[in-house]
């Protein structure tokens, strides 16, 4: 949610008296016990909407979009969550398959129930990190509970994996329906409880899902073409980046606090890397190749600082200094300068990240400007 400051009195005359709240007021009056969680919500969307009504949303300045913060409680939520996460999905063992199909469905199916009342509960009581989290380790226990549908329906298809723990080792095109089913559910239920966590299971499953198209469609021919799988990546990655920042836009204009949350960073993170990794794995043996691979990674630091999207930097940083360390091994490979060559660039880099840093708020200011209004990062 915003922390954007809304003044309950803005329609009112000029001079009455003004009092600013943070949102952060209101969710310290329901941990307080003043108010409850729904009286928040609804006072804070009347007073944006208020707010809204009084301002033309030319003029309304880029959302911050509101995003979990790093400390020791949260880190100690996020910690237990991911332990829970892979318990139940990638370290899965044939020894809870002893169960067989029905026990498994049924204990698959009891946990997800569970998740969610915890998860409404939470949510209640003001608490949105472990809320998102236990929300979150419901959409991933979806492929799980269609994987025992599949054998007890005898839908699964003949040649497919025999246990659920290769769905996060082995490329199959059998997986498809696993993923099809998990990102309706992904997004039913995101719309339900709207957490930001809860997109990073969507975005997992878009990435897993680009290989296994790859493998779908290069099934029949019966050889593995990893070029392929690559182009494909590379594929899904930009289509995901644009979702990314339709999602962006979106949450920036949106007039609810629920939606103001930032949606986009997980769609960003595994497009990115869906699209750089395809990118760097294409194996030019050009030198203009090589040197458009460069040119596209310096795009990318460029749009992350544009878009105030770290995630874009740091990709294509890593290309540009791929790039730069393959230069130097050119040219100064067999040389005894290699390593003071190495040396020097290390240096620069580092010269160039305190340059970026004391001229940030500039560069990102002049990059912003190219951009639509609804891509702008806050100032």
């Amino acid at each position: 949610m915003s922390d954007r400051p809304v003044s309950p009195a803005a329609s009112d005359a000029a001079s009455a008296p003004v009092v600013v709240l943070h949102e952060s007021d209101l969710t310290a009056a329901v941990q307080d016990g003043l108010i409850t969680a729904t009286q928040a919500r609804d006072l804070w969307a009347r007073w944006a909407a208020l707010r809204q009504a009084a301002t033309p949303a030319a003029a309304l300045p880029a959302a911050h979009l509101a995003g979990p913060r790093f400390s020791f409680t949260n880190t100690l939520y996020y910690f237990g969550g991911m332990v829970a996460i892979g318990a139940m999905s990638l370290f899965m063992t044939l020894g809870w398959e002893a169960f067989g199909s029905w026990g498994l469905a049924l204990i698959t199916l009891g946990y997800l129930v569970a998740c969610l009342k915890v998860a409404d509960h939470l949510k209640q009581r003001a608490l949105p990190v472990p809320a998102g989290i236990l929300a979150t380790l419901a959409v991933v226990l979806v492929p799980l509970l269609v994987w025992c549908v599949q054998h007890i329906m005898g839908w699964w298809p003949p040649g497919g994996p025999d246990s659920f723990s290769a769905y996060h080792t082995h490329i199959n095109w059998r997986w498809l329906t696993l993923e099809f089913v998990t990102l309706a559910t992904g997004v039913v239920m995101l719309w339900r409880y709207r957490l930001p966590f809860m997109v990073m299971p969507i975005a997992v499953t878009l990435w897993y899902m680009n290989m296994d198209v790859a493998n779908a469609l290069w099934s029949d021919v019966g050889t593995w073409d990893w070029h392929f799988v690559r182009d494909v990546s590379l594929v899904f990655g930009i289509a995901t980046v644009f979702i990314a920042m339709w999602v962006d836009v979106r949450c920036r204009r949106a007039t609810e606090p629920e939606w103001r949350q930032d949606y986009a960073f997980w769609l960003y993170l595994f497009g990115t890397l869906m699209f750089w990794g395809g990118l760097s794995l294409r194996d030019s043996n050009s030198e203009i190749g090589k040197a458009l691979y460069c040119l596209i990674n310096l795009v990318l630091v460029f749009a992350g600082a544009a878009l105030g999207r770290r995630v874009f930097t740091v990709f294509g940083g890593l290309g540009v200094a791929i790039y730069l360390g393959y230069l130097s091994h050119k040219v100064f490979g067999d040389s005894l300068l290699f390593p003071f060559v190495l040396t020097l660039l290390g240096l620069g880099v580092v010269a160039l990240g305190i340059w970026w840093q004391r001229h940030e708020v500039q560069i990102n200011q002049r990059l912003g400007a190219w951009l639509p209004a609804g891509l702008r990062p806050p100032l």
